[in-house]
């Protein structure tokens, strides 16, 4: 009996060891990993990544990782000579491949992703002292207020429509323009010229495809996918 237990607190000892260094791996992984998001992709900050699946060392001596999700912020794009900046991305690759190497990642079978963009973002991006807000959904479609900034019609407010199109670009555009602009000559297109925008959001890690968007009373969010996309790094 006291041979057993002598066997049994041995084999105690090498699973925590075995545990702890694979912890220990896990985490440099993971440094590693955020480091190269950040480098590719040209972010001011170090992403939060995490690798799933355990145990981590099996995983990679196989090449291959259940799950690797990563935390984004500082993303922008810019279009028409202003940036619309991404708050947050939240992005998880599945079945990742590993390189020859064992330290890059070359793709991942699928992956999924979630954008948030602010008001105060979108109203800064559209630039010339336009505002935009929440307005909910109206038939399926995920709607905004607009309030163009044109001295001669103060008080105009335009409902407007935010849709995803070619996988990589977030549009926005007045539904329509209120009569009373109608009958002003030029009035129209410099309404327009102040709602309508198009912001390409060409930086997402793994170049995952946008594909619709909802809007909430703190902001827009919009929903990626891919599969077989390529890693950043």
């Amino acid at each position: 009996m006291r041979a057993l237990r002598a066997l049994l607190f041995i084999v105690v000892i090498v699973t925590v060891l075995l545990v702890v260094g694979d912890r220990v791996a896990v985490n440099l992984a993971e440094d590693k990993a955020a480091d190269k998001i950040r480098s590719s992709q040209g972010l001011d900050r170090t992403p939060n990544v995490t690798i799933k699946g355990f145990p981590f060392l099996t995983q990679v001596l196989g090449r291959r990782l259940t799950e690797v999700d990563a935390e984004l912020t500082g993303i922008e794009a810019s279009a028409g000579g202003h940036s619309l900046r991404v708050e947050s991305l939240s992005a998880q690759f599945h079945d990742v491949e590993l390189g020859s190497d064992y330290t890059s990642v070359k793709s991942a079978a699928s992956a999924t992703g979630n954008a948030r963009i602010s008001y105060a973002d979108l109203t800064k991006a559209a630039g010339g002292g336009v505002k935009i807000s929440y307005a909910g959904q109206k038939n399926g479609r995920s709607q905004v207020k607009i309030s163009p900034n044109l001295p001669v019609l103060s008080s105009l407010e335009v409902t407007g429509s935010i849709t995803t199109v070619n996988g990589n670009t977030v549009r926005l555009r007045a539904d329509s323009v209120p009569m009373m602009c109608k009958a002003v000559p030029g009035c129209e297109s410099k309404v327009r010229g102040q709602t309508d925008h198009d912001w390409k959001l060409d930086q997402l890690p793994g170049n995952l495809r946008l594909e619709r968007v909802v809007t909430m009373r703190d902001g827009i969010s919009i929903a990626a996918s891919g599969e077989n996309v390529q890693m950043p790094g």
